[in-house]
């Protein structure tokens, strides 16, 4: 890898780091306050905090690094060759690290509130295993049509990106905390000392990234084909 290669590896890994740190250090931080200040946030609160978080951090730095901010979206893509297996080491520590950071930055400024918003079941560890999965491929397969297909609206990849997140952290977070993200459930994991099922949130969502991208990439329709054959194919 020349010079100027590893350069540019470092500016995206930075864009991904600072889009995950904000992820979590909003997300993780309203789970603290709203446990601290007894429910002032509200659980939906949480979840569109992490969804807007998401949201904005893509239109921030979406167009250096492609905003994964996730280990499992960054396997997901590169499975089925749209990122560099090359290059994924670099951002899947970039985000597991940024996660640590902000939870770092969490405990500093709030305290040990909450486990430091750690996800862990709140059932069966198969019902969290199962549920965890889906949910990411259902967020995996929002971010393929929006990143990955030219015929979706670009512009809109923010607001739908986050709004997935948002929606289904809504009604899954009772259950399985709605990691969706192995780097998000790392960061409080280790600040906090909560390891409990940790694997949950490793497996589920890289195996619902890994299917959802292989999915969306046997349904798609290229432009060209599209035309050649007058409609998808």
């Amino acid at each position: 890898m020349r010079l100027s290669d590893n350069s540019k590896l470092m500016s995206k890994v930075a864009a991904e780091m600072v889009g995950t740190f904000a992820m979590v250090f909003a997300g993780c931080g309203a789970i603290m306050v709203n446990a601290s200040t007894g429910g002032s946030i509200t659980h939906v609160g949480v979840c569109l905090v992490f969804g807007l978080a998401v949201m904005v951090m893509i239109y921030a730095t979406g167009h250096i690094s492609g905003a994964h901010f996730n280990p499992a979206v960054t396997i997901g893509f590169s499975v089925v060759g749209r990122f560099s297996w090359r290059e994924a080491p670099a951002y899947i520590f970039g985000q597991c690290l940024a996660a640590i950071l902000a939870c770092v930055a969490l405990l500093f400024i709030l305290g040990p509130d909450a486990g430091m918003g750690a996800t862990t079941p709140s059932g069966e560890l198969m019902q969290s295993l199962v549920l965890e999965g889906i949910i990411t491929f259902f967020l995996m397969f929002v971010i393929m049509a929006v990143a990955t297909d030219g015929r979706a609206v670009g512009q809109m990849a923010g607001l739908a990106i986050g709004g997935t997140v948002a929606l289904l952290a809504i009604f899954a977070g009772p259950i399985s905390g709605a990691s969706m993200n192995p780097a998000r459930t790392l960061g409080p994991a280790l600040i906090s000392g909560q390891f409990t099922a940790i694997w949950v949130y490793v497996v589920g969502p890289i195996l619902g990234a890994m299917t959802a991208a292989w999915v969306y990439q046997r349904i798609r329709c290229d432009d060209d084909s599209a035309a050649d054959a007058g409609g998808c194919c």
